[in-house]
């Protein structure tokens, strides 16, 4: 081989590398939950090598971010969603219900989705993800009226460059039954448990720095029957891929669980197999004690929404007595229809101050809400190659400028007034060592047609639901 072509195939070869430095912070959330000032990242490909001191970093690199008057942190991960439901956000219907009536009076909208509405409104809710901070996203996608599928999501993500745990959401006792949903939005049982194992076997990438993950997520107790509780346990585990659902979101939660099935929703969950380091419960507002415990014991997972369960009044989730026991906890800003917003550095804000509400001003710190945001997220999700900077992880960071009038006079503590100061959107978000949003805006895909396209569809939904 000649010269030319050795450093031809050398270039094609080598992992692109990318240097960020002079950052003000860099907050690394690593073993030793560092805060490094004058400082910076190295990485190569979709991986960092190198954390520390502006001049303890290499001096070049093919792109060079100079970071100075920012913060720079691991990427926010959202443990739970609806995505479609931005389409559905301040329905007049839904405004002043709690969870059973809000569902109640939107099933009949969201039967009318189409797969052209699940893509757009992806796109739309990942896009102001992206905005806030996030890196990685679970959706729940439980219904699929008029031909829609999963698929549609993971199509949405892969075109926006977002790291996406896809649950397989599904519903399966409709009213006839005694469940909450419609009998036109609810699915054989046999057909479920089949599109979830072609979706794994098709898109599930169990690898270090996977940007894809299907999950087995039937919606809730109250909308699938106790076999396809356990069927899709068992089948989840066959493949070795994690579940989700719903669980104990507020008191009428906790009286139907008792009533049907004569045990609270975490016993109910146990006695399923719905339990475990690879399981993760939306909500979990109201549970007990003897909930906590065992969540504790067994590594089970939260996914901790706090606007949501505010917008709803269902009550304030003890994450505290949930951290201090050794429960997992992750933050999720769930649907855009029960929360009406997908401002994922704004939850952990609310995260904080509804803790406090609840528990008194040493509920949670600035940095605790941080850590949920993030290492707490990956843990939830089962992931240990996102949610800190250090060497070997997926290279996905985030960085807030703070010379933005919100966050004038905070120069005390920076770390801490991202969470105490109004909620503000990054300059950058960086995933899987990839720029997807540059000085506030988004690269991946252009934002103002995909609003005019995103609010069209809103409106026919709308009308579809009017005439129907």
């Amino acid at each position: 081989m000649t010269t030319a072509h050795a450093a031809q195939a050398t270039s094609v070869s080598r992992p692109k590398t990318m240097l960020v430095k002079h950052a003000d912070v860099v907050v690394t959330m690593d073993g030793s939950r560092r805060e490094l000032r004058d400082a910076g990242l190295f990485i190569e490909g979709n991986r960092i090598v190198a954390v520390g001191a502006t001049h303890e970093l290499p001096t070049a690199a093919d792109e060079v971010l100079d970071l100075r008057g920012h913060i720079v942190m691991p990427g926010l991960v959202n443990t739970h969603h609806h995505m479609y439901q931005s389409l559905t956000r301040a329905v007049p219907a839904a405004q002043n219900a709690e969870l059973f009536g809000w569902l109640t009076s939107l099933y009949k909208v969201w039967a009318n989705l189409t797969p052209e509405m699940i893509e757009v409104s992806t796109l739309t809710a990942m896009a102001e993800l992206l905005l806030s901070g996030c890196t990685t996203s679970s959706d729940h996608l439980y219904l699929y009226p008029n031909g829609s599928r999963l698929d549609d999501s993971i199509a949405a993500a892969a075109r926006i460059g977002m790291r996406f745990h896809a649950s397989r959401g599904s519903m399966s006792v409709g009213q006839k039954d005694g469940g909450l949903p419609p009998d036109s939005l609810v699915e054989r049982e046999a057909d479920i448990l089949e599109d979830t194992q072609r979706l794994i076997e098709a898109y599930h990438d169990e690898g270090r720095y996977a940007m894809l993950r299907v999950v087995v997520a039937p919606c809730s107790p109250f909308s699938v029957s106790r076999d396809l509780m356990r069927e899709s346990a068992a089948l989840a585990r066959r493949y070795g891929v994690s579940m989700h659902t719903h669980l104990a979101e507020n008191v009428n939660d906790v009286a139907y669980s008792r009533e049907r099935f004569g045990m609270t929703p975490a016993e109910y969950a146990e006695d399923l197999g719905w339990v475990g380091a690879d399981v993760w419960h939306a909500h979990c507002v109201q549970l007990d004690a003897p909930g906590i415990a065992l969540f504790a014991r067994t590594r089970t997972g939260v996914a901790h929404c706090p606007c949501s369960n505010m917008r709803l009044a269902s009550g304030i989730a003890p994450i505290r007595r949930m951290r201090d026991a050794g429960v997992p906890v992750g933050l999720g800003v769930d649907g855009s229809a029960s929360n009406d917003g997908a401002q994922l550095i704004g939850e952990a804000r609310q995260a904080l101050l509804l803790q406090r509400v609840g528990f008194g001003p040493d509920a949670m710190s600035a940095r605790d809400a941080l850590e949920i945001a993030t290492l707490g997220g990956a843990a939830v999700l089962g992931r240990d190659d996102i949610g800190a900077l250090a060497p070997g992880m997926a290279a996905d960071f985030v960085a807030f400028d703070l010379r933005q009038p919100g966050f004038a006079g905070a120069l005390h503590d920076p770390v801490a007034a991202l969470v105490f100061c109004a909620p503000s959107q990054v300059s950058l978000n960086v995933i899987n060592g990839k720029v997807v949003v540059r000085e506030g805006r988004l690269t991946t895909l252009e934002l103002p047609p995909l609003l005019e396209r995103h609010n069209r569809l809103a409106r026919s939904l709308g009308e579809a639901a009017r005439t129907a």
